[in-house]
């Protein structure tokens, strides 16, 4: 091997030696989590809090085997493939891993393939021969160009601070994902519980319709006064608005679920759902330790936590030292017919140091920056939390009244249709007023119109703590195949 060869060999050795230090230190901060302050356990009487034949984990209960009814189950299927919020979740997501690719392409040496040609002309006045002289020049090889060594781990820590951002994101689009199921339940179960609500105020319409029919043949005979067939009026007037302020609401709750699903043309809205198969099933609420690993949008705080842990490491590392290289080795030459000649070869190497001196404080800023951004991050995933724990305590509390309330309504609507019936009786028998009548038409309506209210407000509190306490979880497909193999678990069941 000739002296040339040697030290070209020597060069390379060298750079493949730097390449194999580089990114061997980091200056990011030991990753510490604070201290949960979460209790441990829910309170007592507000739900199960240990496991039993009756109960299972949410976050193991994939959602079309909580949500049992066919059509509910198409409708959320459409939603996860047309909603607007879930797509650009699902785009972020793939920004953020494009983002993590690009950082992480910078802790290797891009090796470029170059080829150059170049002819020129110096004139007789600015050669030094006084002649007029022609040059030409060819090179091919490859090289790496302004290539950083990672001594101090910059771009190591950038690119941590990329991929935790990336996870926070795909966590994110997870958490995303379970909001949207559970509005989708809770906006479905809102349109059918005013489907209740309208059929019970119709019912009620028609029957006080005909009601008036009679009392008005009775006036016309003189059986009645103008008080009492103006009383009757008055219980038409109040059913007909019911009717019409339900069907109000109702419309706005479809446009509601419209802008959820992402198309106005997927719902059957004929459909009767509550069969006598339960809807949902009962769910174990677990310890609220388990909340965080089972909440998406708690392990995207911890994500972006350590995102901002890794972006300190990058500002320390800004006030060493930063080494650079550009090499090249190929064959270069005046003649293109001589390029390939072994006299040819040409290499170079070029390292270069930088090291900062003065910047009026940037680096510094840029470090207390980094480290004001942790500690924001701290602050947020403690809220997030302490957010997620108040979640499945609120659902947990509504359920449990809820059901109390229930069972309330349910004997209110029974002693109102007893008292109902007993004031048509007396009526009838001269033994009391319409007023007396109209009085309990009036209360049984609004106590049949709160059973229906609190049967459903008690199915939401379920969709509540399914959502709240991460339901799913386990089951979620890819964030870039959210919905491709959920078609056919569907029809199979």
């Amino acid at each position: 091997m000739d002296r040339k060869s040697h030290i070209m060999s020597l060069h390379w050795n060298a750079a493949l030696l730097t390449v194999l230090l580089s990114g061997c230190t980091t200056l990011i901060p030991p990753h510490t989590l604070p201290e949960s302050t979460l209790p441990t356990h829910y309170q007592q009487g507000y739900g199960p809090n240990t496991k039993d034949a009756a109960s299972a984990s949410a976050a193991n209960i994939a959602w079309q085997d909580y949500f049992r009814d066919p059509h509910l189950q198409n409708v959320i299927l459409q939603a996860l493939r047309h909603n607007h919020d879930l797509r650009s979740a699902a785009l972020r997501v793939q920004l953020a891993q494009a983002a993590y690719r690009i950082e992480r392409s910078a802790q290797l040496p891009g090796v470029d393939l170059g080829m150059d040609a170049k002819r020129s002309r110096t004139p007789s006045d600015l050669s030094a021969t006084g002649s007029a002289l022609s040059s030409n020049e060819f090179q091919v090889g490859v090289g790496v160009t302004s290539w950083e060594v990672d001594l101090w781990g910059r771009i190591a820590s950038l690119n941590e601070e990329a991929l935790q951002t990336f996870l926070a994101t795909n966590a994110g689009q997870r958490a995303v994902t379970i909001s949207l199921v559970a509005q989708v339940a809770d906006t479905w179960l809102s349109l059918y519980e005013l489907n209740e609500r309208l059929r019970l105020a119709q019912a009620t319409q028609a029957n006080q319709s005909e009601l008036l029919r009679i009392f008005t043949r009775r006036f016309e005979v003189g059986a009645v006064t103008k008080l009492e067939l103006t009383q009757v009026q008055t219980l038409v007037n109040h059913a007909e608005g019911l009717v019409l302020q339900l069907q109000q609401q109702r419309d706005l709750q479809r446009n509601a679920l419209h802008l959820l699903i992402g198309r106005a043309d997927l719902i059957d809205f004929n459909y009767k759902p509550f069969a006598n198969s339960p809807l949902l099933q009962p769910l174990d609420a677990g310890l609220p330790s388990d909340l965080l690993t089972n909440r998406p949008d708690i392990v995207a705080a911890e994500h972006r936590l350590r995102a901002a842990n890794a972006h300190i490491g990058a500002a320390r590392a800004a006030f060493f030292p930063r080494i650079s290289l550009t090499t090249f080795g190929g064959l270069a030459s005046g003649e293109l017919s001589d390029l390939l000649e072994g006299s040819s070869r040409a290499w170079n190497f070029a390292p270069s140091l930088s090291l900062p001196i003065f910047d009026a404080g940037r680096n510094q800023a840029n470090l207390d920056l980094a480290e004001v951004r942790k500690d924001l991050a701290v602050v947020e995933y403690e809220q997030t939390i302490q957010s997620a724990f108040r979640d499945v305590a609120d659902a947990l509390a509504n359920q449990h009244w809820l059901q109390q309330q229930l069972s309330v309504q349910q004997q209110a609507v029974e002693i109102q249709a007893e008292r109902s019936r007993l004031a048509h009786l007396s009526h009838e028998r001269g033994r009391a007023s319409f007023l007396e009548v109209l009085d309990a038409e009036r209360d049984r309506l609004e106590t049949e119109q709160q059973k229906v209210q609190a049967q459903h407000a008690l199915l939401r509190s379920r969709v509540a703590l399914y959502a709240a306490l991460g339901g799913g979880t386990q089951h979620l497909p890819p964030a870039d195949q959210p919905v491709s193999a959920l078609s056919s678990n569907i029809a199979e069941k």
